[in-house]
């Protein structure tokens, strides 16, 4: 049996799945390869934690599955959970520090969320006018 590791990652209102198993370097996204994943942005954001790995992306298959959001935060939720895995997968500490020195968010999430919006005015925040001040 191939070892397997399963990970998942957030960001905003988009979550993603990774599964981790052996392999020669392949990466889907939502059944896709990697390499033709558009915008051009958000497939680097996906395979930053592969470039910090090194020689160890390249001895795993990696299957992502994101929903929800848009494609920003579906790249961001999918680089959580593939930098999750990847650690999970090696047990390797150095990685760890590796993946925080260069960005937190690999490894933990970005745990913000959007404002709920309040009454008198059209947002969190904005309230409508007023002539009289």
């Amino acid at each position: 049996m191939k070892k397997q590791v399963i990970t998942s990652g957030k960001r905003k209102t988009a979550v993603a799945k990774a599964v981790i198993r052996e392999g020669t370097g392949k990466v889907r996204v939502n059944k896709k390869p990697v390499e033709i994943i558009e915008p051009e942005m958000a497939r680097m954001k996906i395979l930053e934690p592969l470039v910090l790995a090194g020689e160890l992306a390249e001895k795993v298959d990696i299957e992502v599955t994101v929903r929800g959001g848009g494609f920003s935060g579906q790249a961001e939720a999918a680089r959580t959970a593939i930098g999750k895995g990847l650690v999970e997968f090696s047990g390797d500490l150095e990685l760890k520090e590796k993946f925080l020195q260069y960005d937190r968010t690999i490894v933990k999430g970005d745990h913000r969320r959007k404002e709920t919006k309040k009454y008198g005015g059209p947002g969190a925040r904005a309230k409508k006018q007023k002539s009289y001040r």
